[in-house]
């Protein structure tokens, strides 16, 4: 092989190596963004915005559209609408899937002063179905969307056919480790540099995933970015007059609900599924094990199988 090819051959990945490098140092944000265009490739989901009741939505969609009610799925505090990637290539065949990212969180706009709360974004949320489906949806709401989705559907029955509520916030569970220091004012959750991203995970995976550079910075930087307003939210929905409608909202629920948990939850500790299922007759509870806090996204294959068995 002639030198002078050789040497390109050398050169080449080094200039690439070198690229990679200064660009996650400069625009982990790129990294991120490239990461999450794969994922939203692999699991066969298109992304889209509707400008509701004078808000920016991005939400997702996938599946078909078939005689079953859509299915919307809602994520939850710190979450997104990418958290439910896991398990969207098995539901899809079974019917339409919509997962939005709530306002304020995420692709979604953020208005300045916006009520955050569990009441407000179960109206937004309402919003969204009218626009978007015009017609009852099968809901499922993890952990803070849980909440929300149990007033939406207590306040607009007939927008929900079947219901899913998935470690869910808004009852008064067990005191645990999490608990306690959101009621002392703090954010279990805050992220400000790479020890304390690492913990956010230990705190929500029963065995956390590992997060390469850049991406692990790009989410640093977003954490810190949102840091007022993960503290707002957290003031409307766990430290508020709200921080129990859910739980009050549940008795007028009509709709057939499952209550879906992992055994090991250590933020909605499992004692909040009890608490569901008295104020909720037509409910029946499934607990899943090896998962923490994130069921769809540690036990993925457990997780579609149970909604599917419930919405077959």
């Amino acid at each position: 092989m002639p030198r002078g090819k050789r040497r390109w051959l050398i050169a080449l990945p080094l200039a690439l190596l070198a690229a990679a490098l200064l660009s996650g140092g400069l625009r982990p944000e790129w990294h991120l963004q490239a990461f999450l265009w794969l994922q939203h490739e692999l699991a066969g989901v298109d992304e889209h915005e509707a400008r509701i009741d004078g808000i920016r939505w991005s939400y997702l969609e996938a599946g078909s559209n078939n005689d079953e009610p859509p299915l919307v799925l809602v994520h939850g505090f710190t979450g997104s609408k990418d958290n439910w990637l896991p398990i969207v290539r098995t539901l899809a065949p079974d019917r339409r899937l919509l997962i939005p990212d709530l306002p304020g969180w995420n692709d979604s706009e953020r208005q300045t002063g916006a009520d955050v709360g569990f009441a407000a974004q179960a109206e937004n949320l309402s919003q969204f179905i009218d626009t978007v489906v015009a017609g009852p949806v099968d809901l499922v709401g993890h952990s803070m969307g849980g909440g929300i989705v149990a007033v939406l559907a207590a306040r607009h029955p007939s927008q929900v056919h079947r219901l899913v509520l998935m470690d869910a916030a808004g009852v008064r569970f067990r005191d645990n480790d999490f608990g306690l220091a959101v009621l002392a004012g703090e954010n279990p959750f805050a992220v400000h540099d790479r020890d304390s991203l690492r913990h956010y995970l230990g705190t929500v995976f029963q065995t956390p995933p590992f997060v390469p550079w850049p991406i692990d910075r790009a989410l640093i930087d977003r954490r810190i970015a949102d840091a007022p307003f993960e503290q707002s939210v957290l003031d409307a929905i766990a430290r508020g007059s709200e921080a129990f409608l859910p739980g009050e909202c549940a008795p007028s629920i009509k709709a057939n609900t499952l209550l879906l948990w992992c055994r090991d939850d250590r933020v909605i500790d499992v004692s909040a599924a009890d608490l569901w299922a008295e104020a909720l007759p037509r409910s029946r509870t499934r607990l899943l094990s090896g998962c923490n806090h994130m069921p769809m996204m540690e036990q993925p294959d457990a997780t579609a199988a149970a909604l599917l068995d419930f919405l077959r």
